[in-house]
């Protein structure tokens, strides 16, 4: 039975009558790039999370896929995984630098060739590459973000998309392929006060210059370690892109400890449009995919569920930075080598 067959009757008449209807206003989409958030966009049917599964081939495990992402993560079902290492993130001793762009569909940062930004360790078998940092968010606070903690959302997500580079050249091909992405996800809260790498990216000289659909910043000098808490844990998963093709070679990594944006940086999020300035004003506000069944995948976490009220203070719950790498560690103390610089020690939740 084909995946239409499937829709209920009102649902499969409404795909073919919109699809009927788009064939014959303007130039045909580009059927790589013909999805949306929303189903509506300008008068014109754009697919919706809904019909992704539907109108290409290509996308057919956003209907049909049995690990898709994102989902809610019931903490009870969370398993205590004592052999997870710590997380390893490499930026080569350097800032980053990169462009940041309204895609139409997100806030996307885009780090230049160098420096090479790496992770590893975790529940990572390979190293990964570092190929976007990917900002959702909604039009009110408290919902916005992809993932929720027992059934809870928060007001943004930040995604930050690696390639398996010792298996792949590239991300297209590693989206593709087993053991192929991580991504690294952190949420948001509103607050009174920031988080340091975030306001770099939503401070107001900078997030003007990306109001429209397709507007660029190039921005310099970024320390990719102020963006993460200074104590946490961490929860994994086996997932899907929560975009088209939905392909289900993501490990997934959820950051347990929320970071902060104030209010007016969440307000200026809000001021971003998903359209090009000749067209009426739509929020990029709300660009996340529904949630999607868990079924029997597995949640492992680095935090010990006997030990929940520990706040992993003390030598031994330490982020290490250095000059050369950093390290998101837990449950290890480790010096740096002869030659190196600590840049920034931390707690780390284990």
């Amino acid at each position: 039975m084909g995946v239409a067959a499937r829709l209920n009757a009102p649902r499969a008449l409404l795909l073919w009558a919109a699809l009927g209807a788009a064939a014959h206003i303007g130039p045909a989409p580009d059927p790589d790039d013909w999805w949306s958030y929303k189903d509506n966009l300008q008068g014109n049917f754009v697919p919706g999370p809904p019909f992704w599964g539907l109108v290409n081939a290509a996308w057919s495990l956003c209907a049909v896929g049995k690990r898709q992402s994102p989902v809610d993560v019931e903490l009870k079902r969370v398993l205590y995984d004592p052999f997870l290492p710590p997380l390893r993130l490499s930026t080569g001793g350097e800032k980053l630098r990169g462009t940041l762009y309204n895609t139409g569909r997100h806030v996307s940062f885009l780090p230049a060739p160098r420096p090479v930004v790496n992770v590893s360790g975790g529940p990572l078998l390979y190293s990964h590459r570092l190929s976007e940092l990917r900002l959702l968010f909604g039009a009110r606070d408290g919902a916005g973000s992809e993932h929720q903690i027992n059934h809870q959302g928060f007001s943004a997500e930040v995604q930050l998309i690696h390639f398996n580079q010792e298996l792949y050249g590239n991300l297209s091909t590693a989206s593709r392929g087993p053991n192929g992405l991580a991504i690294l996800s952190l949420f948001v809260n509103v607050a009174g006060s920031s988080n340091p790498f975030l306001s770099r990216l939503l401070n107001r000289d900078t997030i003007t210059r990306i109001s429209y659909k397709n507007d660029a910043y190039f921005l310099q000098d970024l320390s990719l370690e102020l963006l993460f808490p200074e104590s946490f844990g961490f929860i994994t998963y086996q997932g899907s892109l929560s975009t088209p093709p939905c392909s289900e070679t993501v490990t997934w990594i959820l950051i347990d400890r929320a970071l902060n944006i104030t209010s007016l940086q969440m307000h200026s999020l809000r001021l971003l449009s998903q359209n090009p300035p000749s067209q009426i004003f739509q929020s990029l506000s709300g660009n996340g995919r529904p949630l999607q069944p868990l079924a029997h995948r597995a949640l492992r976490g680095n935090r010990d569920p006997r030990h929940p009220e520990r706040r992993c203070r003390g030598p031994n719950y330490r982020l290490h930075g250095f000059a050369v790498f950093w390290i998101l560690e837990a449950c290890k103390l480790r010096s740096p080598a002869p030659g190196q610089t600590l840049a920034r020690t931390t707690g780390v939740c284990c």
